[in-house]
């Protein structure tokens, strides 16, 4: 028997049916993507079992959410009804108490009792056991693997195991693609140019290459093959990543002649696949320009409305929510018209995410009603997935938190039965979410750099930055915003808004002027909308929120109270409680410093309703916003200046470089930081040590000068010329005094004041300066920062007793 091109893995199945056979039991892992053949290989390793005359039992991890744990289904299957921990096991050592269909302690209880299950199973023999999907079943399943596999050797039962993603279960099978020549073997009845077509298409998997093989041999006469197969093939690569493989058959297909209308679709769909290119922009809007212009003229309703979807998709200008709304209308008649039920839900969805923008959630819930209708109908389980996505997140901007937690856990079940390539980002995305409106934004850094690393071009930076801004790390918050403003205020995308939406964050509360007010003048079109990342997975609040923050930082309290008026009616008009009581707080600071009449009072509403809102809802970072730790001491931009607050005192200070060096330094407790990284607003630099004031060549050049000053002097003397004499005594003189301004200690050479000495001498004097601004201010919380910074060529702030546990800076 043979798999094409699996006579390896076949072969580990055979070693291992051979150790069973003999009484010795053991397991094997075998993962890999959907369509690499897992099932096929477990279906060949039952028959291989079979032939040697050892039995069968198949059970599949995952089932009904009502169905028994599949241990139990194991169990059953085994012919016996033991319970774990009833005392006849092979050791003899369990609880007293009923088993998987008694009263007792169930299997899922604790590691001891699914020890006794894993016992139970791995006795006897030889048998094969087979369980599919091992880890779509949750913890429980993976830990009774690692105990069943622990436990094997104690009979004949061996054990193959599939899963999607490595299970870290050594010994373990991971399933790619075949190789082309294996490919061809398996979709033997296609013309060459087909099978290298399904092959890059499919990425060499079997399930893939097969279903688009059978749509292709349906139809030999339906047009050119390579075309078919770029228009059929699923894309493998999940939002913003690149399907390499797709994109060289849609290239190849867009060189080839073809119809009018099978053109449009095929130069659509490049470029929709191409978003992920963030240096793709303008052959993009290349490739749709073209595609609609032939759309148009083929006349077929159908073809212009996939052009149209793919249209919204290619080019994504975050400034044309009411194009999109447009654009949905017209996807929808024409797919109707068509009879494209598909295409019809994708219309559904773009105006979901339009209306989401336009800030008109109600209607927005209703298009997502009509998507998921359609979805059903259509048996689309993947559009299944993406609703339950989107009511996750509606869910967590009306403050419904544990409801959202329960639909994105539901979100990573059904979205890898279904196979769908964003479930990760999907329930990622809702996570994060999730963590920033609780106040847990110091737990997000590393996932959102590791995310940027991965996509880099698409500004997940922006993301981090925000994170570490919301979390205290406002210097290295500032240095990211530096790095990042000049791209995204040049760029474009489905996730431009919700960059400089979180560049806007941190430009509010670290960093200089200019960056806040470029981000203003930048979101500023967009006031009265909400920010809206790509498909609307994740909203993370009104524009004008955004807008306010910058005006306060800028300085202009009228607008900053007017902005948060809008976003504060915009959060309760869709009821999103969290944003509510953010805006609410970001107010009160806006009105205390406009320091109007009435401005007080509202203030105090404000903080009262923002303080009873994040406190029944658990959202930590407003409640320490709103009343911070005891402990903890603030040091944060405010407008042009500074506010401290430190315990009982509080003080406004004014803008200095002192107050930055300050900052740095607080920002990193215990760390030294050279004086020329402290100056220079950067790190990791390196001060040069000093040039010598004369280097080694002028030295040896006064030394001979002085030889011969020496040898003329003496002639001078001889003869009797005291002029002359005294005219080389004074040369040589001052060639001595050279030298020795030149030579330290022992002879050594003596070395300039460098740059690292200048900056030394500038911070210390700049840094002092701003600690005696302090002090005047706040007499308590300048004698802590006196007795805890440290001067020198190194700076450091080494917290002396009295002061905070911490500083939020």
């Amino acid at each position: 028997m043979t798999l094409i091109g699996r006579r390896g893995e076949l072969a580990a199945v055979e070693r291992l049916l051979d150790r069973a056979a003999a009484g010795t039991g053991g397991h094997l892992v075998v993962s890999g993507p959907p369509g690499s053949g897992k099932t096929a290989l477990a279906g060949a390793a039952a028959r291989l079992a079979r032939a040697r005359g050892i039995p069968v039992i198949r059970a599949a991890a995952t089932g009904p959410a009502s169905a028994p744990p599949f241990w139990t289904r194991l169990l059953d299957d085994l012919g016996t009804h033991d319970a774990p921990g009833s005392g006849d096991g092979p050791d003899g050592d369990g609880p007293d108490g009923g088993g998987p269909d008694g009263g007792g302690t169930s299997p899922g209880d604790g590691l001891a009792e699914l020890d006794q299950v894993a016992r139970l199973i791995a006795r006897g023999g030889p048998r094969l056991v087979l369980v599919e999907d091992a880890d779509r079943d949750g913890a429980p399943s993976m830990a009774l693997l690692n105990l069943l596999a622990a436990r094997l050797g104690a009979g004949a039962t061996a054990l193959v195991v599939t899963a999607r993603d490595p299970l870290g279960l050594t010994p373990e099978l991971r399933l790619g693609g075949l190789a082309e020549p294996e490919l061809a073997e398996l979709v033997a009845d296609l013309p060459a140019e087909a099978v290298h077509a399904v092959w890059l298409a499919s990425g060499g998997l079997p399930g893939p290459a097969l279903a688009l093989a059978a749509g292709l041999a349906g139809s030999p006469a339906a047009g050119d093959a390579v075309a078919q197969v770029a228009l059929a093939a699923l894309s493998g690569a999940s939002f913003l990543d690149l399907d390499v493989g797709l994109i060289r058959v849609l290239e190849d297909a867009a060189e080839r002649a073809l119809p009018p209308a099978t053109r449009a679709r095929v130069l659509a769909r490049l470029a929709r696949e191409l978003l992920g290119d963030a240096s793709a922009a303008a052959r993009r809007r290349e490739l749709i320009g073209e595609a609609v212009a032939l759309a148009r003229t083929a006349g077929d309703p159908g073809t212009l409305a996939e052009v149209l979807d793919c249209r919204l998709h290619a080019l994504w200008d975050p400034a044309a929510a009411d194009e999109r709304l447009a654009a949905a209308s017209e996807i929808i008649e024409r797919a109707r018209r068509a009879g494209d039920a598909a295409v019809e839900g994708r219309g559904l969805f773009w105006r979901f995410t339009a209306l989401c923008e336009l800030g008109d959630l109600a209607s927005a819930e209703a298009a997502l009603t009509a998507y998921a209708r359609a979805g059903e109908l259509a048996g689309d389980a993947e559009a299944a997935v993406v609703v339950l996505a989107r009511q996750s997140m509606l869910a967590t901007i009306r403050g419904r938190f544990d409801a959202a937690e329960d639909l994105a856990r539901e979100v990573v079940v059904r979205g890898g039965r279904a196979g769908l390539n964003d479930t990760g980002r999907l329930a990622g995305s809702l996570r994060a979410s999730l963590a920033a409106l609780r106040g847990q934004a110091a737990d997000l850094v590393e996932p959102w750099q590791a995310l940027a690393r991965r996509l880099p071009g698409h500004f997940f930076e922006a993301a981090a930055a925000r994170t570490l801004a919301e979390s205290g790390r406002g210097v290295e918050a500032e240095l990211e915003l530096e790095r990042l403003l000049p791209a995204v205020l040049a760029g474009s995308g489905p996730r431009w808004l919700g960059v400089a939406a979180d560049l806007a964050v941190v430009a509010s509360l670290a960093g200089e002027p200019a960056p806040a007010e470029a981000l203003y003048e930048a979101l500023l079109p967009y006031q009265g909308r909400l920010v809206v990342w790509g498909g609307a997975n994740t909203i993370t609040g009104p524009v004008d929120d955004y807008l306010g923050r910058l005006a306060a930082r800028l300085g202009r309290p009228d607008r900053a109270v007017g902005h948060l008026d809008a976003a504060a009616a915009l959060g309760r008009r869709v009821g999103a409680l969290p944003w509510l009581a953010r805006t609410l707080v970001a107010r009160a600071q806006a009105m205390t410093a406009r320091g109007g009449e009435g401005d007080h009072d509202r203030a105090a509403d404000d903080l009262a309703r923002a303080r009873s809102i994040a406190g029944r809802l658990g959202m930590n970072g407003v409640l320490a916003t709103l009343e911070p730790p005891a402990d903890e001491w603030r040091l944060r931009r405010d407008g042009d200046g500074w506010s401290l607050e430190a315990g009982a005192e509080t003080a406004r200070l004014r803008d200095g470089r002192g107050m930055h060096y300050l900052r740095a330094l607080l920002a990193a407790p215990g760390r030294e930081i050279p004086a020329l990284d402290l100056v220079s607003g950067g790190a990791g630099l390196r001060a040069p040590g000093g040039d010598p004031v004369l280097d080694d060549a002028a030295r040896a050049a006064y030394r001979r000068r002085l030889e011969t000053l020496d040898r003329r002097l003496d002639e001078a003397d001889r003869v009797g010329d005291s002029e002359r004499a005294a005219a080389l005594q004074q040369e040589r003189t001052a060639l001595v005094g050279e030298l020795r301004r030149a030579t330290g200690l022992g002879g050594r050479p003596r070395a300039q004041a460098g740059e690292a000495e200048r900056a030394r001498v500038n911070a210390t004097r700049t840094l002092w300066a701003a600690v005696e601004r302090v002090e005047s201010a706040a007499p308590l919380a300048g004698a802590h920062l006196r007795a805890s910074l440290r001067t020198g060529r190194l700076f450091r702030y080494q917290p002396a007793p009295g002061g905070p546990a911490r500083w939020r800076v």
